[in-house]
């Protein structure tokens, strides 16, 4: 196993001089040395980043303290742009257009920086199998998503710094890579870095191209568009050196499944994973950026790899001009940015042995939970693997298999290789098991486009895995229904059924609500696991399938060589990127036939059931901001460790039962028209009646039942748990929840806090926090409050109906700690220490005030800014 190492403690590193040396395209920033600090050479280049963002705005005692690593001191990063896309970039558009209405006259609400929004969230697999699923896919697309679709069109019209990207040309991260990153950025005639932040989690991506960026919440990145500095503690940067070279038919899901496992084990959650060392250069760039999208997974802010060689020939690869490339290189070298194999001075140093890495899947319901081919079978959870067979499907079959997702189908040689082993595979006469879902949804056209051009596409659709989209599709739940017959078998025979994907995500119902396991696998594994039907098998021992001669066919018959691979892969050119790029932002017909509503300010549509004014913005939440101390709370939920966005604001299909349905189908929808709570996202009275709706959900106050639903009372009826909120707020009753560890894993989804603010929640109380969570809950008015080790809920014995008092909360500030006092019915009393989970002034202040979104708008009531030009 790669060894861990400490870096000694020791004074602050030196500084090296920060000025480029010259060039008029270069900035001139101050001479460190004059501000009193020594040198910066050896500071990671993420650091060096955010050093230059400070000394660019004077911040010098920021400067300071990233040099002396000072955790207890918040830096501002003031990004270039933001990146959103559709699912969750529509709601900040809308609460956009919110403020705007409330601004008084004069007051002009309009982003501050460029803001790219790609639509790729919205299409779902409806039709597969078939030649014509991408143009019925696409069709469906435009016809369910209409209303959103015409408030993106006003949205392009309203908001001058705002840019579409629009349906049907590839997922925002591969977009970021291929089109939209620029490393090293022109403004006013002077470089600099590309920053960036995204309302995606997996915005980390384009920092395998050394660009400076992660995902937020919606709230966060309004905040930013706003001109809102985003404020962090100093981050720890964890140093990776990579050793020697991945083996021979290795992936790079493989290598990002390993990495995750390790980092997940080790704690990075809140820090910058940076990569360097003498093996980074044996990885390529697609690579690179396999392992960047799955920072989120192993819990980093970043997974950050400097400029160098391999960075260049990307960017030629997808057809950027050679002055640009010329400036990436000359602006990196100059700026200390330039990959340096050792000498840099990270908190921490891990070693990992690119020859490790093995062929493995990660399942069956976390990205971190690494498997060798061998263990796949003992980790199903079946109940009974050996029923027999009564209908169309059974325990452990594969129901969905789908290459999918932004992590794995823009790279090159994983895409080539899934088609390849589909060619051989067919050449045996295998094919896809008929109770398997397949499809192939590329992050780009120019995937589509090289696959096309070997034909490749012929052999995956063959298979079953025609192109179905370009979009996230089965990785963010739109899987679309499965055959009413398997539906019905899984429904009525209870079956523990899978789903593989090459994806980043695979949690609980996330992929489809009737899904329980599903696993993360390379693209190749996808195709074979289709052609198996089951994850019954090992694959390192049992076949495939059998032949069509009779045979059983191995997958080491199937899977080609690296050669093979490096030969296939002449197709792939710099024309063919700069050929899409030019088109990037070109709608199909549909989309230019939309008529967009005029008008500064966005007309709702009355009775709409998918764009309704949010309710975030001053004077329209009836939910009070937190004053002072909580007393008498119930908890609305008592929660486990790894509770995720995705059990806390569901993203996939609404189900028939839920009360979200109940809702809609009451205000005039049809039960076959409810769509997924992505779609419905500015909706806040289905979306509240989502939060903490999960059909995995688990609240230990109703130990007998999954799903969204509670108990007000030990042994009362169970209800829902919207209705419950309803009751207590109805009362004046406080409300909090209570959870274990890396409570808001996952997504960046803002709706999981908003959720849990629209209900009336005051507080959550876990053991520990993911990043993003976190900051969205304090950007929404609700306070997350952290157990001391060791006084979490095994320590506790809490059964959920205590009455709960957060005490010494009078006066909020970063670090400030509250004693949390739970009174059970017998009258006995157990107090302990929590610690107010608020990183900054700015964060203590926004809370006070009831969050971002009313303190931007008090802000905005303040001044008369004029637009930029």
């Amino acid at each position: 196993m790669p060894g861990v190492t400490r870096s000694p403690a020791g004074p602050p590193p030196d500084l090296t001089d920060v000025l480029p040396g010259g060039g008029p395209s270069f900035v001139s920033l101050p001479r460190a040395e004059e501000a009193g600090i020594a040198r910066l050479g050896d500071l990671p280049v993420s650091l060096r980043i955010l050093t230059e963002d400070a000394l660019r705005h004077g911040e010098i005692e920021a400067v300071a303290a990233i040099a002396a690593r000072r955790r207890d001191v918040a830096v501002r990063l003031r990004p270039g742009r933001i990146l959103m896309q559709d699912s969750s970039g529509i709601p900040v558009l809308a609460d956009l257009a919110a403020l705007r209405e409330e601004a008084p006259a004069g007051a002009v609400v309009e982003p501050l920086i460029p803001v790219d929004l790609v639509v790729d969230h919205s299409v779902e697999v409806d039709r597969h199998g078939s030649p014509d699923a991408n143009d019925v896919n696409l069709a469906i697309e435009f016809e369910r998503n209409a209303e959103r679709y015409r408030f993106l069109r006003w949205a392009e019209r309203a908001f001058s710094a705002l840019r579409v990207v629009p349906p049907g040309r590839g997922i925002c991260h591969q977009m970021n890579l291929e089109v939209l990153a620029q490393v090293v950025t022109v403004r006013d005639g002077i470089a600099r870095p590309d920053t960036m932040l995204g309302t995606d989690s997996h915005s980390t991506m384009v920092n395998a191209l050394a660009v400076l960026g992660w995902g937020v919440g919606g709230i966060e990145a309004l905040s930013a568009m706003l001109g809102r500095a985003v404020t962090m503690r100093v981050p720890a940067v964890v140093g990776v050196r990579l050793l020697n070279r991945m083996p021979a038919g290795a992936t790079a899901t493989d290598l990002a499944l390993a990495l995750t496992a390790l980092l997940r084990r080790h704690g990075v959650v809140e820090k910058v994973v940076e990569f360097f060392g003498p093996g980074l250069a044996a990885l390529r760039l697609p690579d690179r950026a396999t392992v960047a999208n799955m920072a989120p997974e192993y819990g980093a802010t970043m997974g950050f790899f400097p400029v160098d060689d391999e960075t260049l020939a990307y960017l030629r690869l997808t057809g950027r001009d050679a002055a640009h490339v010329g400036l990436v290189e000359s602006y990196a070298r100059a700026q200390g940015l330039w990959h340096a194999a050792e000498g840099r001075r990270f908190d921490e140093t891990l070693e990992f042995d690119l020859a490790s890495v093995e062929p493995s899947v990660a399942g069956p319901s976390r990205p971190a939970q690494r498997l060798g081919l061998a263990a796949v079978p003992a980790s199903l959870p079946v109940t009974d693997r050996f029923r027999p067979v009564t209908g169309p499907i059974r325990d452990g079959d594969v129901a969905i298999a789908a290459i999918t997702s932004c992590t794995n189908t823009a790279n090159t040689d994983a895409m080539l290789r899934a088609g390849l082993l589909a060619r051989a595979a067919r050449a045996r006469g295998l094919t896809a098991k008929p109770w398997v879902k397949a499809s192939l949804s590329p992050g780009s056209r120019v995937v589509t486009d090289y696959l096309a051009e070997a034909g490749l596409l012929d052999d995956l659709a063959a298979l079953g895995f025609a192109l179905v989209g370009h979009g996230c599709m089965t990785c963010m739940g739109n899987s679309g229904p499965l055959a009413p017959e398997i539906e019905t078998a899984i429904r009525t025979d209870k079956l523990d059924v899978a789903a593989v994907l090459s994806g980043n995500r695979n949690f609980e119902g996330r992929i489809h609500p009737l899904i329980r396991a599903a696993y993360l696998a390379s693209p190749p594994l996808v195709v074979a696991y289709a052609l198996a039907g089951d994850m019954r098998r090992d694959f390192s021992r049992d076949p495939v399938g059998v032949g069509s001669d009779g045979r059983p066919v191995m997958l080491a018959d199937l899977w080609p060589d690296d050669a093979t691979v490096a030969a296939a892969a002449a197709v792939v050119t710099p024309q063919g990127y700069a050929a899409r790029a030019a088109t990037a932002f070109d709608g199909p017909p549909a989309w230019t036939a939309i008529a967009a509503p005029e008008g500064e300010r966005f007309a709702w549509e009355p009775g709409s059931q998918f764009m309704r004014p949010p309710p975030f913005a001053a004077g329209r939440l009836a939910v009070p901001a937190l004053t002072g101390d909580i007393r008498g709370a119930r908890m609305l939920a008592l929660l486990g460790d790894d509770v995720t966005t995705d059990h806390i604001s569901p993203v996939s299909r609404i189900p028939p039962e839920s009360e979200a349905a109940a809702w809609l189908i009451a205000h005039g929808e049809t039960a076959s028209g409810l769509q997924s709570y992505s779609a419905r996202r500015v909706n806040h009275e289905v979306m509240a009646r989502g939060a903490f709706a999960n059909l995995r959900l688990r609240n230990r106050l109703v130990p007998e039942r999954e799903g969204g639903f509670t108990r007000l009372t030990a042994g009362g009826e169970i209800t829902t748990i919207h209705a419950a909120a309803q009751q207590y707020r109805d009362a004046g009753t406080p409300m909090v929840v209570v959870a274990g560890r890396n409570y808001g894993a996952g997504s960046a989804r803002d709706w999981a806090a908003k959720g849990t603010r629209i209900l009336g929640v005051s507080a959550v109380l876990a053991e520990s926090f993911e990043r993003i969570h976190r900051a969205n809950l304090v950007a929404l008015g609700v306070l997350p409050l952290q157990f001391a080790d060791g006084q979490g809920l095994a320590a506790l014995g809490l059964h959920g109906f205590e009455t709960v008092d957060i005490l010494g909360l009078a006066m909020l500030r970063p670090g400030a700690t509250a004693t949390a006092r739970f009174r059970r019915a017998d009258g006995s009393v157990v107090e302990v220490p929590v610690l107010c989970r608020i990183d900054t002034d700015e964060e203590a202040a926004d809370l006070a005030g009831g969050g971002v979104l009313p303190a931007v708008s008090r802000d905005l009531a303040g001044r008369r800014d004029r637009a930029p030009s």
